[in-house]
């Protein structure tokens, strides 16, 4: 069971420990505010109430000990950055840090962050990208400018199947599984595509775009 240190229990802080408590992991969960430790509560292993830029405060958690350390913070970014760092210091062994916009972001990373998250730029990002056609269910982004799409087969593909259409070959886009009728399960080479078929696809925007003939 992986275990996970969140620092910060504000929105964005209890949503996450609410989601892992789900998944199973061992929360603990840290944050200056009484009021949001006693909310959390219920669905995290442990929580204390401290100051997450005091170094000894931080030292007592033994933070190298947990296989992740999220830094939630978002209220004051000076606090974020130098949580940020004394968890590095302090042998974190992978540190993930929220981020308002691209300068945090670049501070973040320079100041001992593995990963920083960017909530508003990736829920903008999906948005966009989700609504620039009728045809795209949903869209997960990956670093490098790639990405799984979930998108409805167009009518070119009608009656065809994997091998004659050669998508990996002409754009670039590997499809790694088919909705069909409400069951998900990997094409065979012999499955021709019907109407009302969606597969979720990986490649780049422009790749997509091509394959799936999106404007």
């Amino acid at each position: 069971m992986k275990s996970v240190l969140i620092l910060g229990a504000g929105n964005f802080g209890s949503m996450l420990a609410r989601q892992m408590n789900a998944q199973g992991y061992e929360i603990m969960i840290v944050d200056v505010r009484e009021n949001l430790i006693n909310a959390v509560m219920p669905f995290v292993t442990d929580a204390q109430i401290g100051d997450c830029t005091n170094p000894s405060f931080l030292r007592t958690l033994g933070v190298d000990n947990y296989d992740l350390c999220v830094v939630t913070i978002s209220e004051n970014f000076q606090t974020s950055l130098e949580t940020t760092s004394l968890l590095k210091d302090l042998g974190a062994k992978q540190v993930i840090s929220r981020a308002k916009n691209e300068i945090q972001e670049k501070f973040l990373l320079r100041n001992g962050a593995d990963e920083v998250v960017y909530p508003g730029k990736q829920v903008a990002l999906r948005l966009a990208t989700k609504y620039s056609s009728e045809r795209i269910l949903d869209f997960l982004q990956f670093d490098g400018g790639y990405a799984i799409y979930e998108i409805v087969v167009p009518p070119e593909w009608f009656g065809k199947t994997l091998p004659l259409l050669d998508i990996r070959r002409r754009f670039g886009v590997n499809v790694i599984s088919l909705r069909r009728a409400g069951q998900v399960r990997i094409p065979g080479p012999d499955d021709s595509f019907r109407d009302g078929d969606v597969v979720f696809a990986v490649g780049d925007r422009k790749s997509i775009q091509k394959c799936f003939h999106i404007r």
